[in-house]
């Protein structure tokens, strides 16, 4: 062994070192090392991870530092350290592939350090169609007679690794040498139970790319049966890795499984389920959870296939229904297993028993309560603590799937037992009462406003307040419900204006103190507290009748005083946890001050806007506007500060251009840059025409972000929009723009997406919702104000053959939206409004009357009124247009 290599050996060991200047010196001189000579620093971890005779310490550390220049969590620097690799020279990739090749095998530890080096390189190579003989060196490992069991488990493991990593459709072509590799290893009599986990945990990451396999009955019945078989493994880790697959695959494949339902997979997952091992119980739970998420999906599709008067493409067999009788039982045992000191992070058979009643809920409807019920009532009142929870978790997850004329009397009559258990000895049934009247507030909230429980109930919610942290913030979110509740069923003198007067007014102001106390607490950073608690004090202000006009006066000075104070904090950081409450903090009272901004009145506003522009503008000069978190949570006030103020906010503009500036710059944090456009929109509807000196600075900005590769795709739909937004404010002052936005939104309007990706589509409908907005804007803004349309709009009329088709193509489009009918129905009854008769032949067609029609079928309000409106405008031209003829 060379010299370089020793000291090599010699820095890798001490990366394990307790001295902690050893460790610092040894992770200093391996940067280094990378930062060097990457090239030789690679091969030279690839030579000691080969060698037999180096420290397992060594080795171990040789193969996490090459893994290390070879992927990252992430995704860029993953791709970037992908196509570096690509770059090294061809001899050098080659010694290294030889290297942790033949490293496969020869390690004492687990897991293999030498399957992820492999698996990365291959990640790398193998899509670009580069080291094409690995796979079938790998399957001959497997198979091999003369492989030792190392060198079967650490292949096993980095096919596994490589399945879990790279693009299912890479491997399409080679699934069944890897499917036949890996059933080989789960299957051989005188297997090692490495060996067979190894396989069946490489099964699972397999099992996307072997469709073709599942789709053939002979293939399909042998894999499931190996799975089914390494369900019974005695060796705990490969029967949870067993169940692991099936539930997978019943995920994936749910349409091939009825052959085994009955004979083997019912079974294997009940018995599962009763397993006093955690992770077996786990697994069969999460079987059934998934069958039930399964049937859900497919009842709807069967819904929507069945509206479109067309066949679904896959049926429910209904599997969860017909097992109900015998899940519920255990589910129930399983729900009374839960410790008092549950972490409430650890996720245990107790938590998973609940989830799954809730999905079976959902799944199975009515069909669930006679075998809830029972165990409900029996158990409500038990001695034993844990009875007492289980029945009351089993009540509110069956809440959400139950229709309200089964609901509202189960609810009603359990109302005093439920407000009892507020008061309970055990903090587990106290959060759990709490939990189910959050639950109630959501599904069923007629049945906690009741006038004979709504007194004694908010009595024990307020009480709550005060409980463990768990207890409280679970008593915040029933809080919300019942705000949103209570308005909704008082009686408003008109709609959409707000009520004088609800049935918790009498309670309201004493709630509030409460919840700004609790907001407040020492502890409010456990369980969530401190924001469930400042949830619930916005929900309340959001929700609240003009008798209680006082109490949101006064908690508007509360949140703008806190704001101020918590500015002054900045100086007193100390370290990472603080900054992180502290940036928490903030964004918090500039969500809260947002509600409360809304309920303040037109009157008010103007006499507290200087103190909370004050307060905001020194936010944004901050240290914490680093944070993107921060820095959105405050545009968004601003937004609301411009919606109640309206033109009133010109005053604060000329200080706030810079930072609405810095907004729509940072590309990095694609929330805060879109809550920045969001924001120039608003502020040019609130402004009008005062925005012109403002205009040339974020026009520039905003046409750099649409041309920005780096910006997110997310944020340029929203800049199309506010072309729209600045067109209607500036009105002909809008012409020097025109040309360059009538382009930008040419090219916009020809966008096509991969019409596989559901994510796309919904993209693709937002960017053309954002086209036909900005015309709209162009449109309406270059027409003016006047009766007869200004002539500056003629600019557009060149254009307006291609906005005709390009609406068509949008009516053509069976995936469009509702709101892109709505924006494409208004644009239309704009142009003929603007333009006249000359129009109707290119309107008059079928694509575009089926569009209209569809618009005034529609169940938006939106969306029917404006199609209602076009359908108007056009029957008048075509009358005009019949009357000059007959003339």
């Amino acid at each position: 062994m060379d010299p370089t290599t020793l000291q090599l050996i010699q820095i890798l060991e001490k990366t394990v070192s307790p001295d902690k200047n050893e460790l610092e010196a040894a992770q200093n001189f391996l940067e280094q090392a990378a930062q060097t000579n990457l090239h030789e620093f690679v091969q030279r971890l690839s030579g000691v991870l080969v060698t037999a005779a180096a420290s397992t310490v060594a080795r171990m550390a040789a193969g996490l530092q090459l893994k290390n220049q070879l992927t990252s969590k992430d995704l860029a620097l993953k791709s970037q350290y992908q196509q570096r690799w690509l770059a090294f020279p061809h001899d050098t990739r080659e010694y290294i592939k030889k290297n942790i090749l033949g490293a496969l095998g020869t390690e004492n530890n687990r897991p293999s350090s030498a399957a992820q080096c492999v698996a990365y390189v291959a990640v790398a190579e193998l899509p670009v169609g580069q080291w094409n003989e690995l796979i079938p060196l790998l399957v001959n490992n497997v198979a091999n007679p003369n492989s030792t069991e190392m060198m079967r488990e650490a292949t096993l493991e980095t096919i596994g690794y490589i399945c879990q990593e790279i693009d299912s459709e890479v491997l399409v072509a080679q699934s069944n040498q890897i499917l036949t590799a890996i059933i080989h290893g789960m299957k051989g009599s005188n297997t090692s139970s490495h060996v067979r986990l190894a396989a069946t945990s490489a099964l699972f990451n397999s099992l996307e790319f072997t469709k073709g396999n599942f789709e053939i009955e002979s293939e399909r019945n042998f894999i499931m049966e190996v799975v089914c078989e390494a369900t019974q493994s005695t060796h705990t880790q490969i029967k949870v890795a067993a169940l692991q697959c099936l539930v997978k695959i019943m995920s994936l494949y749910y349409q091939y499984m009825e052959p085994y339902m009955a004979p083997a997979l019912f079974p294997i997952t009940l018995e599962a389920m009763k397993s006093e091992i955690d992770e077996v119980a786990l697994q069969g739970i999460e079987f059934w959870s998934n069958v039930s998420d399964e049937e859900v999906d497919l009842s709807m599709e069967e819904g929507e296939a069945s509206e479109g008067g067309r066949p679904p493409s896959k049926v429910s067999r209904h599997y969860a229904k017909g097992a109900l009788q015998y899940l519920v039982p255990v589910l129930m045992k399983k729900l009374t297993k839960q410790e008092e000191f549950d972490d409430e992070d650890d996720w245990n058979p107790s938590k998973a028993a609940g989830v799954c009643l809730m999905l079976l809920a959902s799944c199975c409807e009515e069909s669930i309560v006679p075998y809830v019920l029972p165990f409900v009532k029996d158990n409500i009142k038990n001695p034993d603590w844990r009875y007492r929870d289980a029945a009351l978790m089993a009540f509110g997850s069956i809440l959400g799937g139950l229709e309200p004329n089964t609901l509202k009397p189960l609810v009603e009559q359990a109302m005093p037992t439920l407000i009892e258990l507020m008061y309970d000895s055990s903090v587990v049934v106290r959060d759990t009462a709490a939990w189910t009247f959050g639950r109630i507030c959501e599904i069923i909230p007629e049945a906690a406003i009741n006038e004979t429980y709504l007194k004694p109930l908010l009595e024990s919610l307020v009480n709550g307040l005060k409980a463990e942290p768990r207890v409280a913030a679970n008593v915040c979110w029933a809080f919300t419900g019942l705000a949103e509740a209570s308005y909704e069923s008082a009686e408003a003198v008109e709609e959409g204006q707000q009520p004088e007067t609800y049935c918790m007014s009498h309670y309201f102001d004493f709630i509030i103190q409460r919840l700004l106390e609790t907001t407040d607490r020492p502890d409010g950073a456990q369980a969530n507290l401190r924001s469930a608690a400042y949830e619930a004090l916005m929900e309340m202000v959001k929700n609240s009748p003009r008798d209680c006009y006082v109490t949101v006066q006064k908690t508007t000075m509360v949140i703008l005083e806190r704001l101020q104070h918590v500015m002054q904090m900045e100086s007193h950081i100390q370290n990472h946890s603080d900054r992180a409450q502290y940036n928490d903090l903030q964004s918090l009272l500039c969500a809260t001050l947002q509600s409360v901004l809304r309920k303040v009145t037109p009157e008010d506003a103007p006499q507290i806007s200087d103190a909370i522009m004050t307060a905001l503008l020194s936010m944004f000069n901050s240290n914490s506007c680093k944070s993107g978190g921060v820095q959105e949570d405050a545009l968004m006030a601003v937004s609301t500060l411009v919606e109640v103020l309206g033109e009133g906010f010109l005053k604060y503009m000329e200080a706030f251009k810079p930072f609405l500036c810095v907004g729509l710059k940072n590309h990095a944090e694609y929330q805060v840059c879109g809550a920045a456009v969001g924001l120039t929109g608003d502020i040019c509807r609130a402004l009008k025409n005062k925005m012109i000196p403002y205009c040339d600075e974020i026009m520039t900005l905003l046409l750099e972000n649409l041309s920005d590769n780096t910006v997110h795709r997310s944020v340029k739909p929203q800049i199309l929009s506010v072309f729209g937004d600045i067109a209607l404010s500036i009105g002909l002052e809008f012409k020097k723009y025109l040309d360059v936005v009538l382009h930008t939104l040419g090219q916009a309007s020809q966008a096509n997406v991969d019409r596989s990706d559901y994510d796309m589509i919904d993209y693709l409908n937002d960017l053309r919702e954002g086209v036909l907005e900005a015309y709209t804007g162009i449109i309406q803004g270059l027409r003016g104000d006047g009766s007869s349309p200004s002539p500056d709009v003629s600019l557009v009329e060149p254009s307006v053959p291609f906005i005709i088709q390009f609406i068509t193509t949008i009516a053509q489009d069976r995936e469009h939206s509702d709101s892109n009918i709505a924006a494409s129905a208004g644009l239309l009854g704009d142009l003929v409004t603007v333009f006249g008769v000359k129009l109707l032949p290119m309107i008059e067609t079928e694509a575009l009357t089926d569009l209209l029609n569809k618009g005034r079928r529609s169940r938006t309000n939106r969306t029917k009124n404006l199609a209602t409106w076009a359908t108007k405008e056009i029957r008048k031209l075509k009358n005009v247009n019949h009357a000059v003829s007959s003339c």
